[in-house]
């Protein structure tokens, strides 16, 4: 037996969050919650190139509080099984021995649950090494689930047990500290988000947010490519502080977007009627890593003709999708990392490499134990305001 954080089926509860969880934010975390503290069976590793793995840290991610608070679009709820343990930002150690990782290693975690991980024929995603992209994530011998943290059968990193394939896993070297290497997942995906924005040398790239996510992709889009002056928005005093020790050419406030860009690209801006301002020109490449409407609404609007609009955020709520047809935009999503990324490598290598050298220290803001999982929800729903990028479960004090 063990103790975990479970999340649960609960139409009334989902409804609750979405009608009020807005206006009163304590909801979330108290009646509307479908999470609970539980004590459950340890999921078991009875097959092939399955092992245990005891979480240390576990991060709390923006999928995680869109599934809590209700936010999550309906959209994912064929891709997942419940009741189901989340967490899929883990660094753990091994219970058991694991093909070539011998039991004892600490490990982080790719989560997509691909057709390796399922024992089934390689899909065409995964044979071409573009694994976040699987098609079979709803069959095989493990239940229904995009990714580890979201399947009944896996356990999930808020839980003092989970269960992972060998495809999955990599080795933590014993020079990376845990809470280093509990960012390596968010990390794998802005290296992915930064190699799929396709810089070409000195262009000019806008990251909307600076939460994880913005913050994340901002220095990997420093470190990996030749991008030239790169405008990050930032709502808060340490996101701007850390934007500029990541990469940031030049940050501003949401409310200065529209100046900014016009300045630094010599735009020309327009005033719609009844209608949010757009530019004609702007940046070549916009990264949109919040997700919400304002956001969208706003990289779309900053990007110019022919430009490319990635979006980097889980989209939560609609936008307004004209400057795409009129501005002829490319829009591209990005989703978890892949096998094999643009420069050949698999984003977990070349984010386990930026995890040792980059300015990290102190991102892990805050850690709690699980039962303390209330204000750990709390504390990563006001996280930027608070002045933390990242909080975590230290499953090991639950």
């Amino acid at each position: 037996m063990m103790l975990a954080l479970e999340m649960y089926r609960s139409p009334a509860k989902f409804l609750a969050a979405k009608a009020v969880g807005g206006r009163i934010p304590g909801i979330l975390t108290g009646p509307a919650a479908p999470l609970r503290l539980v004590t459950i069976n340890e999921p078991k590793a009875e097959r092939e190139g399955w092992a245990r793995i005891r979480p240390i840290l576990s991060g709390i991610c923006g999928s995680d509080l869109g599934m809590v608070t209700g936010s999550t679009k309906l959209y994912f709820s064929a891709m997942v099984s419940m009741p189901f343990v989340p967490g899929h930002e883990v660094v753990g150690e091994l219970l058991d021995d694991c093909e070539d990782l011998p039991k004892g290693t600490r490990v982080v975690m790719d989560s997509v649950l691909t057709c390796a991980a399922r024992g089934v024929e390689p899909c065409e995603g995964c044979a071409s090494g573009h694994t976040n992209r699987c098609d079979r994530i709803t069959v095989g011998h493990v239940a229904p689930g995009l990714q580890t943290g979201f399947c009944k059968d896996t356990g999930g990193g808020w839980g003092n047990v989970m269960i992972a394939h060998r495809s999955q896993l990599y080795a933590v070297p014993d020079a990376l500290t845990n809470d280093r290497a509990v960012l390596v997942e968010p990390l794998a995906g802005a290296v992915h988000t930064a190699l799929r924005a396709n810089v070409e040398p000195g262009q000019s790239v806008l990251v909307s947010g600076a939460g994880a996510v913005g913050l994340f992709a901002t220095l990997a889009l420093r470190e990996l490519t030749q991008a030239g002056r790169i405008t990050v928005v930032a709502k808060h005093a340490k996101q701007r502080e850390l934007a500029r020790a990541f990469g940031a050419s030049d940050v501003v406030a949401p409310d200065e977007v529209f100046r900014g860009v016009r300045r630094s690209t010599g735009a020309f801006r327009l005033k719609p009627e009844m209608a949010k301002e757009f530019l004609l020109g702007g940046v070549d490449i916009a990264v949109d890593a919040v997700g919400s409407k304002d956001s969208i609404d706003t990289v779309l609007r900053v990007t110019k003709a022919g430009g490319r609009v990635v979006l980097s955020g889980m989209p939560s709520t609609g936008a307004d999708l004209s400057p795409v047809w009129f501005r002829e935009l490319e829009l591209a999503g990005t989703y978890a990392s892949a096998r094999e990324e643009p420069n050949g490598r698999p984003a977990f290598d070349t984010a386990l490499e930026l995890a040792a050298k980059a300015p990290l220290d102190g991102i892990v803001g805050a850690r709690y134990p699980l039962y303390r999982w209330r204000e750990a929800i709390d504390h990563a729903h006001s996280a930027g305001r608070l002045g933390t990028v990242k909080v975590a479960f230290d499953v090991r004090a639950s």
